[in-house]
């Protein structure tokens, strides 16, 4: 592992941190690793079925044992992410990874839901952070012409992973039972840590003067004044986990939806609601493409166009669940509100990006992390299925697009703030370029 020195002037120039080759190793593995990060995480929503038959569980229950790796990584991300920023974010990948893997392995010896519950939680320590971390090393070691399209496809990882994680659930289960689905898919996680260690970092950015750098308390004021100088970050956070409702909300029931609506076997209910969340993960890269070209004349036009998407996807969704006529019309309904659900992934991690001091990347993502995790990630699966268990689960899945104009609006507040926001970002890596230049000569 080595560390690269962050030059600010490289996005200007449109540059590379690293050589294209690195940077591109560095991004295949980052992806590879939040492919599994996914596959772990999701791999119990094709179990659901089997898990309410053989403890009697209710649908709230089922909902918790995939909210609770959201509420433990929104809990755990800021804190992986400040110690990334300062140490290591290759080394912290490694241990999260390691982490993660060995308790998804642990959940194929639980014999009550206590003890899976126990260890889904300790699945969602390991992937504390991970996803902050990537997407700042992407961010730093690639231009920033290619943030959107890159954070989206980096995202859409997670789209993918969901997908193989609720396929593999499916047919693994079918034949040797729910348990070896964790085996199964917690090894090759272990394996990509090792590898992980072969990627370039990046050397971090000092946050202010040499006077606070040994300073506990000058280094938490200058992260404190960074974080919260920016209103776009704080709006676009909101809107992000609030997008991330509906998506939650459907890849974790969905399975379970065609299931007992359609009397559909397990195994191919896994895989049709699997065809959805791959139209998700498609969804992703496309509009991350969007937004950037979306933003090529007018930079808020890329968080316009994602609440026009918002906006859009409800009522597809709402009339795919409530008003469609047949199971084939409103699997293709579903299909499209799918694709069109995930808009915000990308451009919301761009955005916090752009706005965020350079040497808090890993944390500024790690807030937008916290919000997509304790109020979307964790919100969805878990209010889904109280609304199930109140309405059922027809009616539950017709409510939650709801959320999706609440994120509209926000979206829409954060586009009247974010290019003086960059504007102030490009000033600070201005002024750190003009300290650091009398700095370079005199050890020169």
């Amino acid at each position: 592992m080595h560390h690269i020195s962050a030059d600010p002037q490289q996005e200007d120039n449109k540059d590379y941190a690293v050589s294209k080759r690195r940077a591109w190793f560095a991004f295949a593995m980052t992806f590879a690793l939040m492919l599994f990060d996914y596959i772990d995480r999701q791999v119990i929503v094709s179990l659901f079925p089997h898990l309410k038959a053989a403890w009697s569980l209710s649908d709230k229950q089922l909902g918790a044992l995939v909210s609770i790796i959201s509420v433990v990584v929104a809990l755990g991300g800021i804190p992986v992410a400040l110690l990334a920023d300062r140490v290591s974010r290759v080394k912290s990948v490694f241990v999260m990874a390691v982490v993660w893997s060995m308790a998804t392995i642990s959940c194929m010896f639980t014999r009550n839901y206590s003890q899976l519950f126990l260890a889904r939680a300790v699945v969602g320590a390991g992937e504390s952070g991970y996803g902050s971390v990537g997407a700042a090393l992407i961010a730093s070691l690639f231009p920033a012409r290619l943030r959107s399209m890159l954070l989206g496809a980096f995202f859409a990882a997670g789209s993918i992973g969901a997908v193989v994680g609720v396929v593999l659930g499916g047919v693994i289960t079918a034949r040797w039972g729910w348990q070896a689905a964790f085996g199964v898919v917690g090894v090759p996680g272990l394996l990509l840590a090792i590898l992980y260690l072969l990627v370039p970092d990046y050397k971090t950015a000092e946050l202010g003067d040499r006077t606070s750098r040994g300073q506990a308390k000058g280094l938490f004021t200058h992260m404190i004044a960074a974080l919260t100088s920016s209103s776009t970050l704080w709006w676009t956070c909101l809107g992000a986990a609030l997008q991330l409702v509906v998506v939650s909300t459907i890849w974790a029931w969905l399975p379970s939806y065609f299931n007992r609506v359609h009397g559909i076997p397990v195994d191919q209910a896994a895989m049709q609601a699997a065809l959805i969340v791959l139209c998700g993960a498609v969804g992703s890269f496309f509009w991350g493409i969007v937004a950037d070209v979306a933003a090529a004349k007018q930079p808020r036009n890329k968080l316009k166009a994602v609440a026009f998407l918002c906006v859009v996807t409800m009522p597809i969704l709402m009339a795919a669940f409530g008003a469609a006529d047949s199971m084939n019309q409103q699997f293709l309904m579903i299909a499209l509100g799918g694709f069109l659900m995930t808009c915000s992934v990308g451009p919301a991690s761009g955005v916090v990006l752009d706005v965020v001091h350079p040497g808090l990347r890993s944390t500024g993502a790690a807030v937008l992390s916290l919000f997509q995790n304790m109020f979307g990630l964790a919100i969805g699966p878990f209010v889904g299925g109280a609304l199930s268990d109140a309405l059922g689960l027809q009616s539950a899945l017709t409510i939650m697009p709801a959320f999706g104009l609440l994120a509209a609006l926000c979206f829409l507040r954060a586009s009247r703030t974010y290019e003086r926001d960059v504007q102030q970002v490009a000033d600070v890596q201005d002024t750190v370029t003009t300290q650091a230049a009398p700095a370079a000569s005199m050890t020169a």
